[in-house]
């Protein structure tokens, strides 16, 4: 989705500088297309993972680094190069909490070649792309992006479960001790990968830290900015690293302490809430920070709570009016998918109104992994398959798995 002739010189405005006031309702059009442009990037950490179990790369990239934005069908790869691929860690543990257990499931695949080692997972996670010069044109300044997969399994809370919260100092720089996160969700951000080549691996906290203070200090003479972006449980690990580089200011260069932090935002899609109200609190209290939340009102699967939302601002949609759409009551998975969110944003006009789609997004997109278009749009449902699932015919007729480099 391009970004209008005004986009550029209002860059500052649509990340959140004056919280988004009198963007929302009815939607700006340069925000609705931003929106769905970080909508897109979010969606290719989903698209490049390999969750198929069978796999000998099961819990890998699909693609290189270099790849990836285009081979995942995002609007402008030539925006931005990725420079960072994320990986995380979930080790199953005595006492575990239900949510932890639920979390790790539903976030990680597990390794063929690794049977019976349920206990650890290690999967991508995510990336870290940088505006290109072109991009630069396009969007008014320097955008560091963190996008972070979300769930690739139903993520299942027992009926009876009880979130286990634990402290926040890490990410909270030390400070606000009575701030609190879900214990799950802050395991899979801080977990130490295991080896790999007889080197250390660091956790998916430090490995994006030490990227994006790397990108700041490369970029320290040019306007810049952080965005985090993520959708569901994604959504959740973009909250804890947008508060963690925020709060131990890695949007400031090393070489030049002085210099104003940039802004970090955080764009969230159907994101559970992730700590207490004193977290909400925390949160708020970073100058340089915001967050939009956007929540599709007919999606009932992050179990979020509005009083404890950190959100900056929250925009809401209803995919329901989409009149492309035929949902069941009970199809909780598509109203949560984050196609059908771009979707929504595409077109949800606010209440009232009838949905238009105002930025030409192909509604076949609709049913990548879905099957929830009308029958007068005749697309095959759940079309997205990559390359015969990396099957490739030998030179003796058998088929096999592609081998492909994760970079």
């Amino acid at each position: 989705m391009a970004p209008t002739a005004n986009a550029p010189s209002r860059w500052e405005q649509l990340q959140g500088s004056c919280s988004w006031e009198g963007l929302l309702e009815p939607l700006d059009a340069d925000l609705r297309a931003s929106l769905i442009a970080y909508g897109e990037l979010a969606e290719a950490a989903y698209d490049g993972f390999n969750s198929d179990e069978n796999s000998p790369h099961a819990g890998s990239c699909l693609y290189n680094q270099a790849s990836l934005l285009a081979a995942s069908g995002v609007s402008h790869p030539e925006y931005y190069t990725v420079t960072k691929f994320l990986k995380a860690t979930w080790v199953s543990r005595l006492g575990q909490s239900p949510e932890s257990r639920s979390i790790g499931k539903a976030l990680f695949v597990q390794q063929p070649e690794k049977p019976g080692r349920s206990e650890s997972r290690t999967n991508w996670i995510g990336y870290v792309a940088v505006a290109t010069d072109e991009g630069v044109k396009a969007l008014g300044r320097r955008d560091i992006v963190v996008a972070w997969r979300g769930t690739v399994k139903i993520l299942e809370y027992p009926n009876d479960v009880e979130f286990r919260y634990m402290s926040a100092a890490q990410v909270l720089a030390g400070n606000f001790s009575d701030a609190k996160v879900h214990s799950g969700i802050l395991d899979v951000y801080t977990t130490n990968n295991p080896p790999e080549n007889g080197m250390l691996m660091t956790s998916a906290r430090d490995q994006v830290l030490a990227e994006v203070r790397k990108q700041v200090e490369k970029h320290k003479h040019e306007k810049t900015s952080i965005t985090v972006t993520g959708h569901s449980l994604g959504a959740s690990l973009a909250t804890l690293n947008a508060v963690d580089i925020a709060a131990h200011g890695f949007n400031v260069p090393c070489s030049r302490p002085e210099q104003t932090p940039c802004p970090v935002t955080a764009i969230l899609f159907a994101s559970p809430h992730v700590g207490d109200a004193n977290f909400k609190s925390a949160f708020a209290s970073f100058p340089a920070l915001r967050a939009l939340h956007v929540r599709n009102d007919c999606d009932k699967v992050p179990p979020a709570d509005e009083n404890m939302d950190v959100a900056t601002a929250v925009l809401h949609i209803d995919t329901d009016r989409s009149p492309y759409l035929y949902l069941r009551p009970d199809d909780e998975i598509t109203r949560h998918n984050l196609e059908c969110y771009l979707h929504g944003l595409a077109g949800d006009q606010g209440d009232g109104k009838d949905f238009e789609m105002v930025v030409d997004r192909d509604v076949a997109l609709i049913n990548k992994s879905a099957d929830a278009l009308k029958d007068d749009y005749p697309v095959p449902a759940n079309w997205w398959v990559i390359n015969h699932k990396h099957k490739v015919k030998g030179v003796v007729g058998r088929w096999t798995f592609d081998s492909f480099k994760n970079a």
